[in-house]
């Protein structure tokens, strides 16, 4: 069974009644039970928690690492930074949501500005699954349509993705790379658009599935160590 532990500031859902009537035990709470609901092991953390809730021992316990932050990303202090980069190198995934594209550990590990074009007008949303074969949109549509979104445009300021597995539209006319997928040493990254705080999009079943395909393609895969460092030869010299 994957383990996966549900990163969240949990600020607005406490300080804004808009967020708070869609999310009022949190967004956390409402992604590790749709999670949950698929088969996987979830607990949840949140920032104001002693060490953020990411403590040594729950990332032992962690294969994937779901992350949603927006007004705080500074709060976040840089040791905690440092453990989490650490745990994706060694094989840990990681899923970055909606703002979290400015977290510190997103930017760290992509190494750009992750910034982006933005726009709060409740519009329409089409995300397009643009490479139907990738594990992440098995069981999808074509398509996914949100009826309330923020919109986020290109440029967005992250590198390449490895794969690009979701495009969006918006009613304003942009575009986005909404689902992009990364590997950075043995751990492999998904950074998925959807999900402002106000709009019920992590209710919606799609984006549910989409959630549980991703979990499921970062979690750890057993292999060889591959060893570092000197090594005697394997065959005579």
């Amino acid at each position: 069974m994957v383990s996966v532990t549900v990163w969240n500031e949990f600020r607005h859902e406490r300080e804004d009644e808009a967020a708070r009537e869609q999310y009022p035990d949190g967004i956390h709470e409402t992604i590790a039970e749709s999670l949950e609901d698929r088969g996987f092991e979830t607990r949840t953390a949140t920032l104001d928690e002693p060490e953020h809730g990411l403590t040594e021992e729950v990332l032992d316990e962690t294969d994937v690492l779901t992350w949603w932050g927006h007004t705080a990303h500074d709060e976040v202090d840089d040791a905690i930074v440092d453990r989490v980069q650490e745990r994706v190198l060694a094989g840990m995934g990681l899923l970055v949501l909606h703002s979290g594209h400015y977290s510190k550990i997103f930017k760290r590990l992509m190494g750009t500005s992750c910034s982006l074009k933005w726009r709060e007008a409740e519009e329409r949303e089409r995300l397009w699954v643009v490479e139907p074969g990738h594990p992440i949109a098995e069981g999808l549509d074509e398509r996914i349509e949100l009826s309330e979104s923020e919109m986020y445009g290109e440029r967005f300021d992250v590198p390449a993705p490895d794969t690009l597995v979701f495009t969006s539209w918006f009613e304003g006319g942009e575009v986005f790379r909404s689902g992009c997928c990364y590997r950075r040493g043995a751990g492999r990254i998904f950074y998925f658009r959807p999900g402002h705080e106000t709009y019920p999009a992590y209710h919606q079943p799609e984006i549910q599935r989409v959630l549980a395909n991703a979990a499921e393609w970062a979690a750890p895969v057993d292999g060889p160590d591959p060893g570092f460092g000197e090594r005697d030869p394997l065959e005579s010299i």
